[in-house]
């Protein structure tokens, strides 16, 4: 993904990046590693455990907009075949979970669009085609910024959990070391 500047964007939702641990040694020497392994562990499992919760979000986001797509092609759908209609036509549309309702509709010239937020305003047909076609460009464009914050995400959280292995196993190997030599 390009940013603004050309430079590649890792992620578009601010998700901190998680650094490797490569030698254990000199990451266990920085300052903020002092309190020990468990406090380490503990931070790394708390990282993790936000890691988690953004992918939680992050799939939620991801289930609302693989909704809403669908959602906006049928109404540019309906929106093509109201401009070339030129009798009543007969259909039926659903009033609630599986009940539907006859009704004939006559030609028209404007529609209806649920804006959210119990909103609803009265369009043109070719300003609700404008409107529905912007926002499933939105909509598409936000769908794939969110598949590749997941694809980030789940790196991140790997990068976690590999860190926390190499930490938890380098504590091991120490305690058998000081363990053998007294």
């Amino acid at each position: 993904m390009e940013g603004d500047g050309g430079d590649t964007l890792k992620t578009f939702s601010g998700i901190p990046e998680a650094v490797f641990v490569d030698n254990v040694d000199e990451f266990m020497k920085l300052p903020e590693n002092s309190g020990g392994v468990e406090k380490v562990l503990r931070k790394l499992d708390e990282q993790h455990s936000k890691y988690k919760f953004m992918e939680y979000t992050l799939a939620s986001k991801r289930r609302r907009l693989r909704q809403q797509i669908p959602d906006l092609a049928r109404s540019l759908e309906m929106i093509e075949k109201l401009k070339t209609q030129n009798d009543e036509m007969e259909t039926q549309f659903l009033l609630s979970d599986q009940v539907f309702v006859k009704a004939n509709i006559a030609p028209t010239k404007t529609v209806y669009l649920w804006l959210g937020a119990n909103v609803m305003l009265e369009y043109s047909l070719e300003d609700a085609e404008k409107l529905l076609t912007t926002n499933m460009a939105t909509a598409k464009k936000n769908l794939s910024c969110v598949e590749h914050d997941l694809d980030f995400l789940r790196d991140q959280w790997t990068t976690t959990e590999v860190n926390m292995a190499r930490v938890y196993n380098w504590d091991v190997k120490r305690r058998q070391a000081a363990k053998a030599s007294s």
